[in-house]
């Protein structure tokens, strides 16, 4: 079976966690395993001057979680930021509306979900302890839980098999409003959104974005979500190697 090409942007620390004086390129490996595993080829990218050209060389595109977006409103002291940088995010930005025009699967987590909301006219959390008081707290430990509800009929409940599931949450931003290209898909109990994918009136292809980070997490519902994604991939390469639309 064909397995499709994926790509997925590395992260860039240039504040010197790991040496002075140096900038790198890194990724939790989890990633390319759950891309791997579900039948894809992960091609880790880092950041360079030609994002149309690579995303012409790919089947779909992982957004992996990430560093903070800056707020727009003024924190309370002790909310610290540990803001993406300026390159990381343009060339993220670049990727994201590269793989756009060209139709191919998109799949973002966490900092990958905000960004796609983001660049589509979306409105964000800088820190949901302070700006949504009322939400639950969603910096948990890895092994812990909480239950999102799904929307019937949406893609993201077709790829689970289920109207609710059990997830992780590690982030203190979110996504606080969707635009015109996209539709809410998931929501904790508190409101808080969960995911978010493509809206057909927009005509946005195979486009989601979950909150959580399901590349961590060992079990069927994660397993079914690169599944889908890596078929909507390989969906989309044939289509294009037959000459169809993407």
């Amino acid at each position: 079976m064909h397995r499709p090409q994926i790509g997925i942007p590395l992260t860039l620390d240039d504040k010197a966690r790991w040496r002075k004086g140096r900038a790198y390129h890194y990724i939790d490996r989890s990633y390319a395993d759950a891309v791997d595993r579900a039948g894809g080829v992960p091609i880790q990218i880092p950041i360079q001057s030609d994002a149309s050209d690579l995303v012409d060389r790919i089947d779909g595109l992982l957004l992996p979680g990430g560093d903070d977006f800056s707020s727009d409103e003024r924190l309370p002291d002790g909310a610290t930021l540990d803001l993406v940088s300026p390159d990381q995010l343009a060339f993220d930005e670049a990727l994201f509306e590269a793989a756009g025009r060209r139709g191919i699967p998109i799949f973002g987590i966490c900092y990958g979900m905000q960004l796609m909301a983001r660049a589509r006219g979306g409105l964000l959390y800088g820190h949901l302890p302070s700006q949504c008081p009322e939400a639950n707290d969603h910096r948990l430990d890895e092994d812990d839980r909480h239950v999102v509800s799904i929307e019937a009929g949406s893609r993201l409940a077709d790829a689970l098999g289920d109207e609710r599931c059990s997830v992780n949450s590690l982030h203190h931003q979110a996504v606080r409003r969707v635009g015109p290209a996209y539709r809410v898909v998931a929501s904790s109990p508190d409101g808080v959104i969960e995911a978010i994918e493509g809206n057909a009136d927009a005509e946005r292809g195979w486009e989601i974005g979950v909150q959580w980070h399901p590349e961590k997490m060992n079990d069927e519902s994660s397993r079914r979500i690169f599944r889908a994604f890596v078929d909507a991939c390989r969906a989309a390469s044939g289509a294009v190697a037959s000459g169809g639309a993407a």
